[in-house]
């Protein structure tokens, strides 16, 4: 019987682990998008570090170009306080992401740079295929 109590207890623990989003907040939307990054549409994302905002994920997406291989795609909704008003968006500097509520500054790879925010921003999955990038989750 106490073994049944161990497994239970170390089952509990991994599959607690298993999202890297727990205790954001923010609620799962689906997303499945594809976007031509060579059309005239989004001009930005012919040179790294652009981005684009697109409709989808639960406030919308920003999609970052990290290379001319590579693109990431993040939720606008701060894991801070997704329920805001407010909506990520990229800071006039162009040097960092920010939530203009909360204050909460992220990098172009998602991840906390101050603020009160400790979560990374939501990422969404990317394929590039040709010029077509689809974003999913």
């Amino acid at each position: 019987m106490k073994r049944l109590w161990y497994f239970l207890a170390i089952l509990v623990l991994l599959t607690a682990c298993n999202d890297s989003n727990v205790g954001t907040g923010i609620p799962d939307a689906l997303v499945n998008e594809q976007i031509n990054v060579s059309s005239l549409q989004y001009p930005q994302l012919r040179q790294n570090g652009g981005y684009v905002y697109i409709n989808g994920g639960y406030k919308g997406i920003i999609v970052v170009r990290q290379n001319a291989n590579s693109y990431t795609a993040f939720e606008r909704a701060c894991p801070y306080d997704p329920m805001s008003s407010c909506m990520v968006e990229a800071d006039e500097s162009n040097l960092f992401l920010v939530d203009t509520c909360c204050g909460s500054q992220f990098n172009f790879q998602g991840q906390v740079m101050s603020g009160p925010a400790v979560y990374g921003l939501r990422q969404y999955s990317t394929s590039l295929n040709g010029s077509v990038l689809s974003i999913f989750n």
